[in-house]
């Protein structure tokens, strides 16, 4: 796993800062509650897989630290970006889309 921001505590479900952004996307796959597994690189990729079929996206925050979603030709979406955290370790992230609120838990592999 890459290296996940350290600095300062955190609790679960507090809010990724937008300066760490990059870096708690980046830190290692993440492995969904449906196995889906999703992978995102610094430079705003993504990659999706869920039963075996494959997808890519594109990514980027927003000024106001929202985590927003592109997959072509013409979805997008945008999460509020949470810490999950076990025993005060960073152990993955949450995504909750700003519209409907359904919430998606990604673990660190």
């Amino acid at each position: 796993m890459g290296p996940v921001p350290s600095g300062g505590d955190v609790v679960d479900g507090q809010p990724v800062d937008a300066v760490d952004m990059i870096a708690a996307l980046s830190a290692a796959q993440l492995v969904f509650q449906d196995g889906a597994t999703q992978t995102f690189t610094a430079d705003g990729r993504t990659a999706y897989v869920d039963r075996g079929t494959p997808s890519a996206g594109e990514w980027s925050v927003t000024g106001d630290g929202t985590f927003a979603s592109f997959w072509p030709p013409t979805y997008r979406a945008a999460y509020t970006v949470r810490w999950i955290v076990e025993d005060g370790v960073r152990v993955g992230i949450s995504f909750t889309d700003t519209r409907s609120g359904v919430r998606y838990d990604g673990r660190y592999r």
